[in-house]
This record gives structure tokens, C-alpha cells and sequence, in this order.
């Protein structure tokens, strides 16, 4: 169960009690994203997230932050999506005070100095060439662009070494005033401690302030990128990553999808895990996910292979696209899937970060906000006729999608291999 209260011009705060929890976990959704920027102003979201952490009104540098959550045994952090900005801080039950004063702090009251704003356009820099030096990292982010094309959706969230050291520190400023306000905040709570000493805690450390009015540009038609996206590295694995165009993130077959990817690449027992990697021995990792948007998604699987095994990989993997499509998923395999998602979610819910994330990403994402027990009856509605269904209309061969980063090799005709078994449905 959870308790929920919208400060006037202020955040939207939602609890769960966990009784007995010795730490109480925070979240703090900021409802804006890499997707709100501009191509000139790339990264201009995930440079705020790392900016922010230089220093605030109470706590002057960046070693000041850390000791007020770390000095008590904490952790906090912070991360940017397409559509939000979340941090959070893990604490003792007995510091829940200092805990949301640090999330306010970092949110409302950066100092956002002009020197140090400029000394973190290296750092951030660095942080995108180790992603792209990282093949099993750059793939994802090739895949996104082959998806959803040079969108806010397709580019990479912290943007371009060019676009970082280009975007104008009056950018900056702006965003945050735009988006960091406190009626633009979710905060989501989970521990041993009363809804109404949050509330209040929420009301003292972010103060008031109406939210912005900023939007986003609408999904493109998807898929919306090349057909095939490769680059060359000097490695001795290849990475690849194949999807088709997802759901939405609260359309209707939302939990019809997170069956279908447990049955098809969610964990050891997995189709694909069990096929590509213990029967045929084409992969040491191979899994899929949901990607999902408020108005677009994908369904991706990802794989590292012997560049010699691209093709017997991929066609493995569009074989099993293509059984779940056409035969209908037994009952006892359904039951199993839904058993092992159903397990998964209980056990997280016994850990109050978890907690929060769900509650937060829920009340600052989604339509509705489901207590673990609608969640559960949710999964339990799936159905096999269903599974097949959805299938059926994601797994289209003109729909396929693939990003490749691996060595060097002539004659390589990637599109070739995207060929699903008895052809397009």
C-alpha cells in the first residue's frame, strides 16, 4: 500500500511503509530528460545531473555533498533517462531528515559555478569516450539511433563530445530553471517511517515553485533509422544488438510484452539463453529487454559472439522471433515465466530502494500507480492466445532492426542476414 499528497506548487510526494526497515530509501524524480533538448543543445540533461553534485547552498563542494550521505554510512546517486532525471539517497532510518535536505539541495539549490561548470565539460567528455571505446556499450547506443533515428530518442543520452563542449553555459542555466522546479519533482519514500513526516520533510528541504511548461516533440513513426548500422573495432568479439519497434509504455499489452521477453530472453531458462548459448554454443551472453516511452518503444535482444558467428547468431535468434509468433506458448512454459517475474518482483519489494524506484518511476511516469498486488494480477492475466497475438504483430521482418560493432571483415553484408523463417508475417 502507499500513501500520496501533491504539495501546492510544490513536489507530488508517495510512500510506502516497510515496517521494521532500518534505512529509508529517496527518490526524487525530475520530470525532464535527454528528450526535451535540441540537437545544439545534446547532453544539456545529463550535464545538469553531473553538475549539480559540484556543490549546493549547504553544501559548498562536491567532498561536502558526499560526507553528508556517505559520513552516516549512505549511498546516493543520480542518473538521466530520455524522459527524467532521478536521484536518490539510501540512509539510515534515523537520518531520513539529512537524506531529503541532500536530494532538495542538489535539486533546488545548486550553485552551478561558471569554473566548475567548465572544468566538467573534460569529465563528461571522457565518460562519452568510454562508452564508445566500450563495444558492449556503444552497440546499445548504435541500435537506439538505428530505432528511432537522429531523434531525441535515437542520440546518445549524454550526448556528442562536440555538442558537450559546445553547449553555451547560459543553456545550462536555463534548463535548470526551466525544468528543476519543485512542482516539476516526484518524491517517492520507502522505509519504517509515517507518510506525513516525509510530507513535511519534502515541504522544508524543496520549498515551492510552479512547474514548467516544457514538452516533447512527438515519437517518430518507427522504425525510424537505417535498416543495418555497423561500426569497426580492432576487437576479437562482436557485439550486436537485433529489436523490432516495441509498445508504449502503458499501452494495454504492456504486460503481455514483459512475458513474452521472459520467455524469450529474460534470465538462464530463457528460449534464447538456452538455444543460442547452451544448445548451439554461438554466445557466451545472450538476453533481451523492453525499451519504453511515453508514446514509442522497442523489444531488443543483445549478444557478444565470434565475429564468424554473426550470421549462425542472428539467425538463431530470429528463429526463436519467429517460433513465439507462429506456435503458441505452452501452458506449463507460460506458467513459468510469469512465476519467475511474479518472484522477482516480491523479492524486490522486501528492499526499500526498490520500493521507491517503483513507486516514483510509477507516479512520475506511467498512467497509474499500481500497488504490488494489481501488479500481480496483472501478470497472472497474460495469456498464452495473448502472447502469440502480440507477437504476431511486433515480429515483422520488415520491422527488424540491427546495430553491429565488431572487427574489421570484407564481403560483410549485414541486411542479408535479416530474414525471418517462413517470411514476413
Amino acid at each position: 500500500m502507499y500513501e500520496r499528497t501533491a504539495l501546492p506548487s510544490g513536489p507530488r510526494v508517495i510512500t510506502a511503509r516497510l515496517a521494521g526497515a532500518r534505512s529509508v530509501s529517496i527518490a526524487a524524480y525530475v520530470l525532464a530528460g535527454s528528450r526535451l533538448e535540441s540537437a545544439e543543445e545534446a547532453g544539456a540533461a545529463h550535464f545538469m545531473e553531473h553538475i549539480t553534485f559540484k556543490g549546493t547552498a549547504a553544501y559548498p563542494t562536491t567532498r561536502a555533498v558526499s560526507q553528508a550521505i556517505e559520513g552516516v554510512g549512505g549511498s546516493f546517486n543520480a542518473a538521466t533517462d530520455r524522459e527524467s532525471t532521478v536521484y536518490w539517497v539510501r540512509v539510515p532510518l534515523r537520518e531520513a531528515a539529512r537524506g531529503m535536505d541532500v536530494l532538495g539541495e542538489l535539486i533546488v539549490r545548486p550553485r552551478l559555478r561558471s569554473e566548475e561548470i567548465e572544468s566538467e565539460r573534460a569529465v563528461i567528455v571522457e565518460e562519452i569516450r568510454s562508452y564508445l571505446d566500450d563495444p558492449g556499450e556503444h552497440v546499445h547506443t548504435l541500435f537506439d539511433l538505428a530505432m528511432f533515428g537522429d531523434t531525441p530518442l535515437g542520440r546518445e543520452i549524454a550526448g556528442s563530445e562536440e555538442s558537450v563542449r559546445g553547449l553555451p553555459e547560459a543553456n545550462l542555466r536555463a534548463f535548470w530553471a526551466s525544468a528543476y522546479r519543485p512542482g516539476n519533482v516526484v518524491v517517492a519514500a520507502a522505509g519504517d517511517i509515517a507518510h506525513a513526516e516525509i510530507v513535511a520533510l519534502a515541504e522544508r528541504a524543496f520549498g515551492t515553485g510552479e512547474a514548467g511548461r516544457s514538452s516533447f516533440s512527438a515519437a517518430p513513426a518507427l522504425p525510424a533509422g537505417e535498416r543495418v548500422l555497423s561500426v569497426r573495432r580492432d576487437t576479437t568479439q562482436a557485439q550486436f544488438c537485433l529489436g523490432l519497434p516495441g509498445l508504449r509504455r502503458d499501452d494495454p499489452e504492456a504486460w503481455t510484452l514483459e512475458v513474452l521477453n521472459a520467455i524469450l530472453g529474460d534470465g538462464m531458462s530463457s528460449r534464447l539463453f538456452q538455444s543460442v548459448r547452451e544448445e548451439k554454443g554461438l554466445a557466451y551472453d545472450v538476453s533481451s529487454y523492453i525499451v519504453d516511452y511515453a508514446d514509442a518503444g522497442a523489444f531488443v535482444v543483445s549478444a557478444g559472439v565470434d565475429p564468424g558467428k554473426i550470421g549462425p547468431a542472428v539467425g538463431a535468434i530470429l528463429e526463436e522471433l519467429a517460433r513465439v509468433r507462429d506456435v503458441a506458448v505452452p501452458e506449463g512454459e507460460l506458467a513459468l515465466s510469469k512465476a519467475y517475474l511474479a518472484g522477482r518482483l516480491e523479492l524486490r519489494m522486501e528492499e526499500t530502494r526498490h520500493v521507491a524506484s517503483w513507486l516514483g518511476g510509477q507516479e512520475a511516469l506511467h498512467d497509474r500507480v499500481l500497488t504490488l498486488e494489481e501488479a500481480l494480477a496483472e501478470l497472472n492475466a497474460v495469456t498464452s492466445e495473448g502472447v502469440q497475438l502480440l507477437a504476431g504483430r511486433l515480429v515483422r521482418e520488415d520491422a527488424l532492426r540491427l546495430a553491429v560493432v565488431a572487427p574489421p571483415r570484407r564481403g560483410r553484408n549485414y541486411e542479408s542476414l535479416l530474414r525471418l523463417p517462413g517470411g514476413p508475417a
